[in-house]
């Protein structure tokens, strides 16, 4: 195992799996009530992406998914996301507004451990140990527990013109980046 494989494979998923650019979604979700719990989410993320590297294409194959189509699925939720960011309408609702939780669906997957965070584990395993993409793994699991235990911090030191616009912002670029990969998956 070196030290700079495994500074690679965390850098390459904290790119992709980007806690810091999903924080306006999640404070978002947080503004209209949505709950989310931190050890719920981590922990389910974590879940995924530990299965997807030891199972991912055998767990695809079992139900005759393929990687692009899933990553298709993927994609879709992200645009719908992005929609609602962008312009104020809620496609996601629950039934029971009371307990409503965003920990699972649409924090851990697909924001966190999402079609992008999947088929990159999927991807590493080619370039890299097991052992070296697992530790990748754990570490921007803390990251995430991290930044998601701070969101009631963060959402009272920014000032809401400053979410707003970094909520639109974002949802652009969510948009974009779904249209990216069903773009990309669809032509596979």
């Amino acid at each position: 195992m070196a030290i700079s494989a495994v500074l690679s494979v965390t850098m390459i998923l904290f790119s992709v799996i980007d806690i810091i650019g999903s924080l306006p979604i999640i404070l978002d979700l947080k503004k209209r009530g949505v709950q989310i719990q931190p050890t719920t989410a981590t922990i389910t993320a974590g879940i995924l992406m530990v299965a997807f590297l030891f199972f991912g294409v055998a767990i695809l194959k079992v139900f005759g998914i393929e990687v692009s189509s899933f990553a298709l699925a993927g994609s879709l939720i992200i645009f719908f996301i992005g929609l609602e960011m962008v312009l104020g309408i809620h496609f996601f609702k629950s039934d029971n507004t009371e307990t409503s939780s965003g920990s699972i669906v649409p924090i851990a997957f697909p924001l966190l451990a999402g079609a992008g965070t999947l088929t990159t584990i999927l991807s590493l395993r080619s370039s890299f140990d097991t052992l070296e993409i697992m530790i990748g793994i754990i570490a921007n699991l803390l990251i995430i527990f991290a930044v998601l235990k701070s969101t009631p911090w963060l959402a009272k030191k920014l000032p809401k013109p400053a979410t707003e616009a970094l909520r639109k912002i974002f949802g652009i670029l969510l948009l974009a980046i779904a249209i990216q990969m069903f773009r990309t998956n669809l032509s596979v």
